[in-house]
């Protein structure tokens, strides 16, 4: 579990294909150590499992599956990847509850800069429309931002400057892809009432 608050980045530095899968070697100064394998890492808001970690470079599986519902499935070398460990008891959470189970891969469509901060518009699914709410939580790239108006196809969200000078939601262009999870919270309530 995480909260989409990201002091840590990476560099993506090797990429081993596999038959059904691939291998990920991502280089960073998150605070980790051999012990660590194991542990859980949010790396652009996937969860994945640290398999080897050594001169601060973490490996990580990728399965068809994870590749298949995630922007990872066009990962590059030297792309930079927002990291986040998992939550530890007693630590506050400044951001929301996130699991790490990528919705939706969304494509920017629209960049503004006001004043200091930058208003971006992401694409969505009709399908997924349906579980945005303006002022909730959503997860991009494993930030934790808030939802500040949905269209018909879309919805926006202001970016900080100090998300984005911490954040690889900086390097974001037009048609740029990301990784969108849902908030858990809207998710089930909207699934409690259909049911009923």
């Amino acid at each position: 579990m995480f909260n989409g608050i990201i002091f840590n980045r990476g560099k993506v530095i090797k990429i081993d294909k596999r038959i059904k899968g691939i291998n990920l070697f991502i280089k960073s100064n998150i605070p980790l150590k051999n012990k660590d394998l194991g542990v859980s890492v949010s790396c652009d808001g996937v969860c994945l499992t640290l398999i080897s970690y050594k001169n601060k470079i973490l490996e990580f599986y990728l399965s068809k599956e994870t590749l298949i519902r995630s922007k990872f499935k066009k990962i590059n070398i030297n792309d930079i990847v927002n990291l986040e460990l998992p939550l530890k008891k007693g630590q506050h959470i400044s951001g929301h509850i996130c699991q790490g189970h990528v919705d939706y891969v969304a494509n920017v469509k629209k960049i503004k800069l006001v004043d200091k901060s930058y208003l971006v518009e992401f694409s969505s699914t009709k399908e997924q429309i349906k579980n945005l709410i303006e002022k909730a939580s959503i997860l991009i790239n494993g930030v934790s931002l808030t939802i500040s108006k949905v269209k018909k196809n879309s919805f926006e969200v202001w970016i900080i400057p100090h998300t984005y000078k911490l954040t690889n939601l900086s390097q974001l262009k037009k048609n740029s892809l990301v990784n969108i999870e849902i908030d858990i919270l809207s998710k089930y309530v909207r699934r409690y009432f259909n049911e009923k």
